[in-house]
Parts: C-alpha cells; sequence; structure tokens
C-alpha cells in the first residue's frame, strides 16, 4: 500500500490519489513574499478571537499579506451548516475545518480560524492534519470577564437553562498545553494584543518585514 493510503484510510478513499500541481508551496512563498500558515486560535466564547482574528486580517492585508479568517459562525452558515452541536458533530465540524485551513494554507495564504474547538484531541486532530504550518494561539480570558462581555447574549441564556452543554459552564474546556503564543485579552488593549501577535507572525516568516 503507498503512503498515501494508510491502513485506516476509508475503503473509499484508498482508490484516490492526491494530484501533485506544478506550482509548489515554495513558489507562492516567494511570489508573495511571506509563508503561509495556519493560526489555530481557541478560547471561550466572548474571549476576543473573532475580534483580534479581523483585526490582524485586516492589519495584514494592508500589509499586503495574502490572509483570510475562518470563523466558527460563518462556517457553520454554509460549510457545515448540516452539523449540530453533539460532541461527534463538534469533533467533526473541526475537522472539516483543518481540512479547509490545510488547502488554503497550501494556496499561500496565512488562515486564521476563530473556534472555540475546547478539547485538547481536537486540536491535536487539526495539528496532525495541517503539520508544521499549524500555529495554536490561545486566546485566553477569564469565565468571569467573557461572560460579562457576552456581546451574542449566549451566557444569558445559558444561565436560563435555554442552551446546555455550553464550553466552560456545563462542558469543559482544555486549555493548550503548550501553545505556540498566549494572548490574554482580559489583561491587554485589542491594539496591545495585535502588537503581540504581530511579532510572533513576523518570528515564523508570516509577515514580512517593512
Amino acid at each position: 500500500m503507498s503512503q498515501n493510503q494508510p491502513e485506516d484510510q476509508p475503503k473509499a478513499d484508498r482508490n484516490l490519489t492526491w494530484h501533485h500541481g506544478l506550482i509548489t508551496r515554495a513558489d507562492r512563498a516567494r511570489f508573495n513574499g511571506h509563508k503561509s500558515g495556519v493560526i489555530w486560535m481557541t478560547g471561550f466564547s466572548a474571549s476576543g478571537k473573532s475580534t483580534l482574528a479581523h483585526a490582524m486580517e485586516k492589519l495584514l492585508f494592508e500589509k499586503r499579506i495574502r490572509v483570510y479568517v475562518l470563523d466558527g459562525d460563518n462556517v457553520r452558515h454554509g460549510l457545515n451548516r448540516d452539523l449540530g452541536f453533539s460532541s461527534e458533530e463538534r469533533q467533526e465540524n473541526l475537522r472539516r475545518v483543518a481540512e479547509v485551513s490545510k488547502l488554503f494554507c497550501d494556496a499561500g495564504l496565512v488562515v486564521f480560524t476563530a473556534f472555540i474547538s475546547p478539547y485538547i484531541k481536537d486540536r491535536e486532530l487539526a495539528r496532525a492534519a495541517i503539520g508544521e504550518d499549524f500555529h495554536e494561539v490561545y486566546v485566553k480570558c477569564s469565565l468571569e470577564e467573557c461572560e460579562r462581555r457576552d456581546p451574542k447574549g449566549i451566557y444569558k441564556k445559558v444561565r436560563a437553562g435555554q442552551i446546555a452543554k455550553f464550553t466552560g459552564i456545563s462542558d469543559p474546556y482544555e486549555p493548550p498545553v503548550n501553545p505556540d503564543l498566549v494572548l490574554e485579552t482580559d489583561r491587554f488593549s485589542l491594539d496591545e494584543c495585535a502588537s503581540q501577535f504581530l511579532a510572533y507572525l513576523r518570528s515564523k516568516g508570516l509577515v514580512r518585514e517593512d
């Protein structure tokens, strides 16, 4: 069996072969002037993942970096609209996001993903799928501050018993053990977090020097 067809691969997939194009990742990096990568942002709801991801997208776009944000709610409007919120469906949601992120990365983009992704095993599956281009960023914020912010009114619904199994309250959140970057949004302003973020991305070659 070839390296592209592992033993645990579904039988239907064993007749498929990955088609390699004529443009390589190195070609795209030279053309773009920066490396590509997947910035996997994890943290509580209302910790600031989406706000920070979109702020970074705008900042990088203005620096002529090829960049895109995959946001949890947006993805569920289309690609993952058939999925609910059971443990199995949430895992499948993240599996699909990891595969899409990998394709975007292969296309030469810096991809920010903003998903709670509460379980270590699911984030490790994403890391395994994406490989060395995976950067785990822990958007750290106390549950109390997230609940105080509550921009979508979700925590209020949880406390009212309208939502079951909510991360941090009735379902666990497993913080990253060794994240590549920690951004404490309850200690630093958006601009300060963005500055820390930018320094990290520069150090990894994902943003060219000014």
